[in-house]
């Protein structure tokens, strides 16, 4: 049927309806109210989304680090026992600790502050885990904590296993222009001491044991 016999039907059965739809046409649109006053989140939650949306979408290398964003992803307080067996699965998820949506391979948590982590940066140099890349390396003990993925490989499924460790840092760090000053860049390793050994030589110098 075409389109003018269709409406002629139309006309001719259904005139009241018909007669009333221009009137409803020429009403003015009714918008309904919306409230604006938007609650935004924290301003470390929005860090998160900030960062998120960068990872996602861009090609290029990430952003270093921020102080923010190390204190909040990696330094951590007294509060469940850093032996507890889902200590990382727990903070890893709490923390929001991925990378563009997967779950990360390997992290830690180190219990200490901001600062004594910073004066890392200005320690002599000393061989990372790797073997290739220069590390910082702590001259004294530091407790915390070492995660391992080892289940799922898109969040929110990761599952770690947690592994309390009370050694030697070592950090990679980058140069910070707003605060002109070396700041820590990722975290490569923590490393148990043998017994009865020192990581110190006589002179000072932070060594790793062959």
């Amino acid at each position: 049927m075409s389109a003018g016999k269709m409406m002629r039907t139309l006309i001719t059965t259904h005139p009241l309806p018909l007669l009333l739809l221009p009137q409803q046409l020429l009403q003015p649109v009714q918008f309904q109210e919306v409230d604006t006053d938007f609650d935004f989140p924290e301003e470390d939650k929005k860090e998160d989304f900030e960062e998120y949306l960068e990872q996602f979408f861009s090609t290029g290398p990430t952003r270093p680090p921020t102080k923010e964003k190390v204190k909040r992803r990696v330094l951590i307080e007294s509060g469940m026992p850093l032996n507890h067996i889902e200590y990382c699965t727990h903070e890893i998820m709490g923390k929001n600790v991925y990378y563009k949506h997967h779950c990360v391979a390997e992290h830690y948590f180190l219990l200490m502050q901001y600062d004594e982590l910073q004066k890392i940066c200005y320690n002599r140099f000393v061989p990372c885990k790797n073997g290739i890349r220069k590390c910082n390396g702590s001259k004294g003990l530091v407790e915390g904590v070492y995660c391992n993925l080892t289940e799922a490989f898109e969040i929110p499924a990761c599952k770690y296993e947690s592994l309390y460790r009370k050694g030697y840092v070592l950090i990679t760090c980058s140069w910070q222009n707003e605060m002109q000053k070396r700041i820590p860049h990722t975290i490569n390793d923590l490393v148990e001491p043998p017994e009865h050994r020192s990581f110190l030589s006589e002179d000072g110098v932070f060594v790793i044991p062959p």
